[in-house]
């Protein structure tokens, strides 16, 4: 990463029942980003269709809403990263491969050109959470995608409380993170552990300080169901700092991040320089 700053733009969102809607919505706020600095644009998880893996055992009837990529979808956001000159984060998508269906999110250049997806690799079950029932687990590996503003990560939502996969992404060479995320409150199960939100912030400021690497959420707003997504889409520098944090409705958050503190900060603390993977075969032993 060359650039004095990088300008990001995450884009915080509603959806309703209309496909066709909600990707024009989507692509208006691209718009709205570019017009506010942004180089690089991240939708939130999922952002064609409400959140329906909130209830259960309805795979048959969720999967009219997946498509190929390719598809229409990419194509206009293809269209739209063309247009407006922007590095895009095409959020996640229902994607249908054959009789396989997965969680996707796609990157594209400046030119519209799609550098390639990445398939969410961590499959929550939980209550509203369903995701075991509409996807099948990522196949493609993580990705590190080479930009013109250095090389982005993409990982999706239940990803982020792993931090395996971040690591891995630092490893690849990625200069920063991306996670478009669909995750709220559930109406009639108490946080008993503590704050959600705090701890989702939380982790991914652990992932950041510890590979010495930026990075973002893009989340969902709104209530749907028995789901009251909090919005509070956020980036993080890397030491650790929330530079932005948005609030629970929709909006365009700007956020502007410096790579040469990102080099200052790997460059002094020296975790990767001082790794000793010899010692870590524990991480890829088999679970009994």
């Amino acid at each position: 990463m060359g650039a004095e700053k990088i300008i990001l733009g995450l884009v915080q969102m509603r959806m309703g029942e209309s496909k066709r809607q909600n990707l024009e919505h989507a692509i208006g706020m691209i718009g709205d980003a570019k017009s506010m600095g942004a180089q690089v644009v991240c939708l939130p998880e999922l952002f064609t269709a409400p959140y329906f893996a909130q209830l259960q055992g309805r795979r048959s009837e969720a999967a009219s809403q997946a498509e190929t990529v390719p598809g229409k979808t990419t194509e206009a956001l293809s269209e739209a990263a063309k247009e407006n000159g922007i590095v895009l984060i095409g959020g996640s998508i229902y994607e249908k491969d054959r009789a396989h269906l997965y969680n996707t999110s796609v990157i594209f250049d400046h030119t519209g050109r799609l550098l390639g997806k990445y398939r969410k690799v961590h499959i929550p079950h939980d209550e509203c959470y369903y995701e075991k029932d509409y996807f099948d687990k990522g196949n493609l590996g993580f990705r590190a995608f080479k930009t013109g503003i250095g090389k982005i990560g993409t990982l999706i939502c239940y990803d982020q409380w792993f931090p395996e996969a971040a690591r891995c992404l630092a490893l690849m060479g990625a200069d920063m993170i991306f996670y478009p995320t669909a995750i709220g409150s559930v109406k009639g199960i108490a946080q008993a552990e503590g704050s959600w939100q705090a701890a989702w912030e939380n982790v991914m400021r652990g992932h950041a300080i510890a590979n010495g690497m930026p990075l973002a959420a893009a989340n969902r707003c709104g209530t749907e169901g028995k789901m009251d997504f909090w919005g509070g889409s956020f980036a993080i520098d890397a030491f650790g700092k929330t530079i932005a944090r948005a609030g629970k409705g929709e909006e365009v958050l700007i956020a502007r991040i410096s790579p040469g503190h990102s080099r200052m900060v790997r460059e002094g603390w020296q975790f990767f320089l001082n790794r000793r993977p010899d010692q870590y075969w524990k991480l890829t032993e088999k679970r009994k």
